[in-house]
Formats: C-alpha cells, sequence, structure tokens
C-alpha cells in the first residue's frame, strides 16, 4: 500500500511538473510571437514609406536612376521575404534594403535644395524614427527567443517540446552599420566654407610693404647749393 502511494504520487509529481513545463513554454512562445509582430508591423510601415521617398528625390535627381532601382528591387526583395514569416530569410533581405537606403541618402547629400522639400523632410524623419521602433522591437524579440530556445533545450521541457511541436525560432539578427538610419546633412557648402576659415591677413591688407631698410619711394628731392648772392 505504501508502495502504491509512493508511485501515485511521483506520477502526479511528474504530471504537475509537465504541466507547469508546457505552460511556460506555451508563454515563452506566445511571448516570442508577439514580439515578433511588433518587428513585422514596422517593417510593413518601413516598406510602405520607400516609394515616396524614392519618388521625392528622383523629382532632384532623375539620372540617379541606378540608385533608385537597387532600392526598389531590394524592397521588393524584403516584401518577399517577409512573406515567408522566417526571420532568419527576412534578416538578410532587410539589411540588404538598409544598404540601398544609405546610397539613397547619399544621393540626397548632393542636392541641398531637398531641405525645402517639407514632404522629404516628413519621410526622412518618419522613416527614422520606424529604424529605432525596429531596432528596440528586434532587441525583445531576440531576448525572447534566446529565452525561447533555453527553455527548449533544459529538462524536463526538452521531454516535451518534440511531442507537443515546440519548435526553436531564428534570431533576427542585423549588422551594427545596416541597422543606422544615414542622416541627411545639407550643410556641405557652409561646411566647406567655415574649413577655408577667413581669409587671411596678406589677402587683405592689399599689396606687401616694402622691405626694412630698403626706401618707401623716391628719395626727397635736395636744392641744389650755390654761392650765396651779395647785395
Amino acid at each position: 500500500m505504501a508502495a502504491l502511494i509512493v508511485v501515485i504520487v511521483i506520477v502526479v509529481l511528474l504530471a504537475f511538473g509537465l504541466w507547469v513545463s508546457f505552460n511556460g513554454l506555451v508563454r515563452k512562445r506566445n511571448r516570442t510571437q508577439e514580439a515578433w509582430s511588433e518587428i513585422d508591423v514596422e517593417l510593413k510601415r518601413r516598406h510602405d514609406l520607400i516609394p515616396n521617398l524614392v519618388s521625392t528625390v528622383q523629382g532632384y535627381a532623375a539620372h540617379e536612376s541606378g540608385t533608385f532601382e537597387a532600392v526598389t528591387e531590394a524592397r521588393a526583395n524584403a516584401v518577399s521575404a517577409g512573406a515567408t514569416g522566417d526571420p532568419s530569410k527576412i534578416a538578410p533581405a532587410e539589411n540588404a534594403l538598409s544598404g540601398a537606403l544609405r546610397s539613397l541618402f547619399a544621393v540626397a547629400e548632393n542636392y541641398p535644395q531637398l531641405r525645402a522639400v517639407e514632404s522629404f523632410l516628413q519621410l526622412q524623419e518618419t522613416l527614422t524614427a520606424t529604424e529605432d521602433k525596429i531596432e528596440f522591437a528586434r532587441r525583445y524579440y531576440n531576448t525572447s527567443a534566446r529565452d525561447y530556445n533555453i527553455a527548449l533545450q533544459t529538462f524536463p521541457r526538452n521531454l516535451i517540446a518534440g511531442p507537443f511541436h515546440f519548435t526553436a525560432v531564428a534570431f533576427f539578427a542585423a549588422d551594427e552599420a545596416d541597422r543606422a538610419v544615414p542622416q541627411v546633412s545639407f550643410a556641405g557648402t557652409d561646411a566647406a566654407a567655415a574649413a577655408a576659415g577667413p581669409p587671411s591677413a596678406s589677402a587683405s591688407a592689399g599689396p606687401p610693404s616694402a622691405a626694412a631698410g630698403e626706401p618707401e619711394g623716391p628719395p626727397p628731392a635736395v636744392a641744389a647749393e650755390g654761392p650765396t648772392p651779395t647785395s
């Protein structure tokens, strides 16, 4: 009888442990999925901003067709990768898109007149804010994914992960350079003028003066001496 009670207690404890482990995995998986959904929303917003941004810059730099085509192609690839829902495929496509955007902003820097275009400034500000949100969501997602993946590999959760179809998730990795949105500076002309500095003293003081010891001009005329007239 005592042995039966021990067996029942062991079975109950195992069942309780499996129940707790299962619920823990469910919570971690849901948290990871929620974190990814935040990234997905911001990525779609980013994709929606790019066509208007390209169109605005293209109005001032129509001859930069290669850059615009590269951005458009990178955006299309990012949208296609986003449809898979696989972070391991989405991350490289988004990194390539970030690189293309850097080239686009580099082109914009050559056209200071864009600073007067309100729509461009608004697009730039919105895109910068979106990139910041993506970075924040990416860190939250990667932290959640790390905790979830670790839970899948630890006992006793690893005993139920396979039978209940809990699978590891990929991290959303991004290069440091690709995460930063290029900031457009229209102060190139002013900066160049400031770097040149004020005009030198030799340039503003007029023609150089004569060297020390040399006469400044012809010597003064000296009256000729002669005999003093007598009265």
